[in-house]
Parts: C-alpha cells; sequence; structure tokens
C-alpha cells in the first residue's frame, strides 16, 4: 500500500478477466449496481459485480466489432460503441443485445455518453463528427462546425448540452442539442485531450495526454492546466469521486493519479502487474473506484483505508 497526503493508504487489487485476450477498454455503472465494460479484444461485453468479484461476459452478434466506449442509458440498459463494425449496441442486463447500423460509413465510433434530452450520443472520430441515437435506435449525425480531422472523443454532459474533447484539434468542443458546436482552443498545443468527467463544482476535467497534465474548463469556457510530476506518464482516464477528487490513469507510468480540485497532486500509486494498459477509471455511486488494465486483461479496483486502517468506500 502507498500513502497519501492526508495519510489515507491506498491499495490496489486486481480481478482478472475470465476470456484471455480480453482487452477491456471503457468502464462504467450499470443500472444493476455492476461494473460494465467493453472487452475490444474478444467482441465482447463483460461486467463485474464488485461486492462478489464474480464477472458475466457477452458475446457480440458482429464478430471483430471493437466495442469501445460504454455507458447506462435512461432506459435501463447499457449503450456501446463498435468501432470497427460502424455500429453502436444496446445491451439489457440480462445480455440481450441489439445493434444499430450508422450511416456515415467507417465513421469510427468511439465515446459515448448519456445527454441531457435522455439519448445517447457518441463521437464518431474518423469522421469528424458526433452523433446522437434515441432509445428506439434512430441516428441523427452533426458534422457541421467542427474543425475538420479534430478527432472528437469523449462526451460528456453540462448546462444542457453535449461536451467533447477533440484529440487531434487541441480544443474541447461544446455542442448544443440541435447540433451547434462552439470550440474552445486548449492553451497547450498539441495536448491530446482524451477522457473527460464533470466536476461537482459544474467544471469539466479533462486528461491532457501529450501535455501530461489534467486539463479544466470553468462555465464561461476558461481553461486551466495542471501538470502531474511523473514525466510521459501518458494519461487516458479521469473521474471524480464524492469528496471532488479527480482520479486518473497513467498508462505509460503505470500508475493511478490523485488529483486535489486545486489542482495539488495527492498521490500517485503504482499498479502491481508491470504494463498493465491503465486506460478507463469509474467511480461507481458509492464511490469506489475501478480501471481497466488493456494489456493485462484486468479489472482494477482502487481501495482507500483511513489513517487508522479502516476501509474506505
Amino acid at each position: 500500500m502507498s500513502a497519501s497526503e492526508n495519510g489515507e493508504r491506498v491499495e490496489i487489487r486486481e480481478h482478472r478477466i475470465p476470456t484471455p485476450g480480453s482487452k477491456p477498454y471503457i468502464c462504467a455503472p450499470g443500472p444493476d449496481g455492476r461494473l460494465w465494460f467493453c472487452e475490444s479484444g474478444t467482441a465482447r461485453i463483460g461486467c463485474l459485480d464488485t461486492r462478489s468479484g464474480a464477472f458475466a461476459e457477452f458475446a457480440l452478434p458482429t464478430p471483430d466489432s471493437t466495442p469501445i466506449g460504454i455507458i447506462a442509458g435512461a432506459d435501463g440498459a447499457l449503450w456501446f460503441t463498435e468501432n470497427t463494425a460502424n455500429k453502436v449496441g444496446r445491451i439489457t442486463v440480462d445480455g440481450r443485445t441489439t445493434e444499430f447500423a450508422l450511416p456515415t460509413p467507417d465513421s469510427g465510433p468511439n465515446g459515448i455518453g448519456l445527454g441531457p434530452d435522455g439519448n445517447v450520443w457518441f463521437s464518431q472520430t474518423e469522421a469528424g463528427q458526433v452523433a446522437r441515437i434515441t432509445p428506439e435506435g434512430v441516428v441523427t449525425e452533426f458534422a457541421a462546425g467542427f474543425t475538420p480531422g479534430c478527432r472528437p472523443l469523449s462526451p460528456v454532459s453540462r448546462d444542457g448540452a453535449l461536451w467533447f474533447s477533440e484529440a487531434a484539434a487541441s480544443q474541447v468542443a461544446r455542442v448544443s442539442l440541435d447540433g451547434v458546436v462552439v470550440e474552445f482552443p486548449i492553451p497547450s498545443p498539441d495536448s491530446q485531450p482524451r477522457a473527460m468527467v464533470v466536476h461537482p463544482d459544474g467544471s469539466i476535467w479533462f486528461v491532457e495526454t501529450s501535455t501530461n497534465a489534467l486539463g479544466r474548463i470553468d462555465a464561461a469556457g476558461g481553461i486551466t492546466e495542471h501538470p502531474v510530476p511523473t514525466p510521459d506518464a501518458s494519461l487516458r482516464g479521469v473521474t471524480v469521486t464524492p469528496d471532488g477528487e479527480l482520479w486518473f490513469t497513467e498508462n505509460a507510468a503505470n500508475r493511478i493519479g490523485r488529483m486535489a480540485p486545486d489542482g495539488r497532486m495527492l498521490g500517485e500509486y503504482s499498479i502491481p502487474t508491470a504494463n498493465s494498459g491503465a486506460r478507463c477509471i469509474a467511480a461507481m455511486p458509492d464511490g469506489r473506484l475501478f480501471f481497466t488494465q488493456y494489456d493485462a486483461g484486468l479489472i482494477g479496483e482502487v481501495v482507500r483505508h483511513g489513517p487508522a486502517g479502516e476501509k474506505r468506500a
């Protein structure tokens, strides 16, 4: 275990996914209390019962479809992107799957999120556009207003709109529900923004993979950047806990990082399995933290112990 600035001790546990070569990518809490994740290497959707440690896996109808992003929808099901299949899928908590083909060929569906309108929104990274899909499977695509070749990624919802990172344009984009796009440049060029999360204070935090920092965009669109001390850590995923702290994955450094909302680093914690490929990190409703280990076929768990040794959520 590693100690934090406040004396809290952090332990990282690992749970092996049953199917070899799973390559878990994005993970998200499900409506059933389990952690759901995409197995991009085996074209499956998996889930972990975070209390018992039991896994369940569901093979997708389309082989080699490369599922990447996943989110709980407003309809009680999980929605996910199938990158190489150019589809969006829906899976119920008992494993029944439906797939929806996308109008634009080879659009590269990637990040996915729930919109304030109750629809699911997702990025079409290769096409440089975004789209929404209704619970009935009706797809509407929005291309106008984006910087060409911007490669939009992870969507989050704030102020009645969707916000996307633009990995190749070093920008954050706000997309209204009728598709009007406003882009906000990040101060550091070529910062490669990726995963995003909405903070309880209303700001949006995001990783800057090339700049080795976390970025923050406030309600007025002002962006500040907060560097991470480990060089070339290759930040990939970020989430926020109920106490407002930011937790993030350091892919190349093989660590989990922790930052206060004022930008102070609170700790970095080594992952037991070397070169595990830490990608997405997600907070469950009870505050427990889990992350995907793409190269190792594992789901990691961050266990927080108080200064006296008691286990926290």
